[in-house]
């Protein structure tokens, strides 16, 4: 059975991190730092406007010679993120990432954000399940019918 977006939440927990869009670019970058996660949700109130990453920081700031203090993240942001909801299926989200070159998915539950997961969670899961299926079929090939 394939791994969903809510099982990945239950096991490394919903925590996400966010800053509302007139925070400046060198704030979001220390709370980056501080929770060491490389994007931060930019959140006008309880409505997701978009996300700001290292990615971003890179490409849009010191590539254009922008000072971080002076410039705001909602400037900067990625705006129409994609989201997918915690019933969506690991391989959905692999889909969605590769597909659009996309790094972190906002999980977004009614209209509400419940966390975050990354590429990285995402292929974590796909190897603990390539794991779990291949001990299963060593146990069957040696005979163990309990696995």
């Amino acid at each position: 059975m394939a791994a969903t977006v809510q099982q990945i939440l239950q096991n490394k927990g919903n925590a996400s991190y966010s800053v509302a869009p007139d925070t400046t670019v060198l704030q979001a970058l220390h709370l980056m730092a501080e929770r060491n996660v490389s994007a931060v949700l930019v959140m006008d109130g309880e409505r997701l406007s978009g996300i700001f990453t290292e990615r971003d920081y890179a490409r849009k700031v010191v590539l254009k010679g922008l000072a971080s203090k002076d410039t705001k993240v909602g400037d900067l942001m990625t705006p129409n993120v994609l989201t997918v909801s915690p019933s969506h299926t690991i391989d959905d989200c692999m889909c969605i990432i590769t597909n659009n070159h996309i790094r972190h998915l906002p999980v977004v539950d009614h209209g509400k954000v419940v966390g975050i997961i990354s590429i990285g969670d995402a292929v974590k899961s796909v190897m603990e399940q390539q794991e779990a299926t291949i001990n299963h079929l060593a146990g069957y090939i040696a005979g163990d019918l309990s696995t």
